[in-house]
């Protein structure tokens, strides 16, 4: 996929405040001394007066956001991952998640493909840890096109809403003329009989290619990108379950509690089906290249593929 235009989802994120704090003045963008790196640095280019750099303090930040919410203002504030769903939890449960308040948490450089940083900085539980707080949306799209949608959208749906953006530049896979966002519905990519691979943010891509591998190789894989983990598409997974009878799930994350435990949770309650997840196996991360270290840990389209054969046979 290297011919393939590749654009980092932060990247998109910072654009698409851009474009919506033209439109709307009551959006206000917070950062926690990361402007450069989450590139809301951009929207601070253009709108210096709506833009608060709350310094290294992660749980104030999510403090101020909740005061600004209450105010009437939408607040999107930002962080890496580990510091937005890590760090302040806390303040993100009890001052965002319990009064319900509207707003929205953009956290990058999430997973493994922050590359070099290291383990500390790799979260790989933040999935887990947003889907469990009552009320909030949590979302992880796959490329540019869907990054950029997935940001209005949130802007528009009242209530608090996790992002989850990348550090290294992906292919565009969304750039066709039909495509729709929508929060809670999942997109059937690639339709097949003999496998569903459900998929999330980075990993739809890659699965996308791991079903052309497989295809060669005379198995018939159905791809679903299912952006939104919470509220999940229990209808689009039910119907492609029934269809296939196995179900494997692949994301840059814990496989505890995020894509393939939502996905297993909608599943052995009302469809029982042989379900493999691919991610991070109840292990840190570790600095190195991204592209090696998802080479390593099994996310890259052969071994997506190769994983996907265990299953099917």
């Amino acid at each position: 996929m290297s011919d393939i235009k590749k654009i980092a989802t932060r990247e998109s994120y910072g654009e698409a405040l851009v474009e919506l704090g033209k439109e709307h003045e009551n959006l206000i963008v917070l950062d926690a001394d990361l402007a450069g790196a989450t590139k809301t640095g951009t929207f601070k280019k253009v709108f210096p007066e709506r833009h608060i750099d709350c310094g290294i303090a992660e749980a104030d930040m999510a403090g101020i956001a909740a005061g600004l919410a209450a105010c009437g203002k939408v607040p999107f504030m930002s962080s890496f991952a580990m510091f937005a769903a890590g760090r302040a939890y806390e303040q993100v449960r009890n001052s965002i998640g319990y009064p319900h308040l509207n707003v929205k948490i953009g956290a990058t450089h999430a997973g493994i493909s922050v590359g070099e940083d290291g383990a500390t900085h790799q979260c790989n539980e933040d999935i887990a840890l947003m889907r469990t707080i009552p009320g909030m949306t949590v979302i992880c799209p796959s490329d540019d096109v869907e990054a950029r949608a997935a940001v209005r959208a949130a802007y528009e749906h009242e209530g608090p809403v996790y992002l989850r953006f990348g550090r290294l530049a992906i292919p565009i896979i969304n750039d066709n003329a039909d495509y729709k966002f929508e929060i809670g519905k999942g997109i059937v990519l690639r339709e097949g009989k003999d496998v569903t691979i459900v998929a999330t943010g980075l990993c739809v891509g890659e699965s996308l290619e791991a079903a052309g591998i497989l295809a060669e190789q005379g198995i018939d894989a159905e791809v679903i990108n299912i952006h939104t983990i919470k509220p999940i598409d229990e209808e689009l997974i039910l119907a492609s379950a029934r269809k296939s009878g196995k179900v494997v799930t692949v994301e840059e994350h814990s496989v505890i509690g995020g894509l393939g435990s939502a996905v297993c949770d909608v599943l052995s309650e009302k469809l029982p089906t042989i379900v493999k997840k691919i991610g991070i196996n109840d292990t840190f991360g570790e600095s190195g290249p991204a592209t090696e270290l998802l080479e390593k840990y099994g996310l890259t389209a052969p071994s997506i593929a190769e994983q996907v054969k265990s299953i099917v046979k």
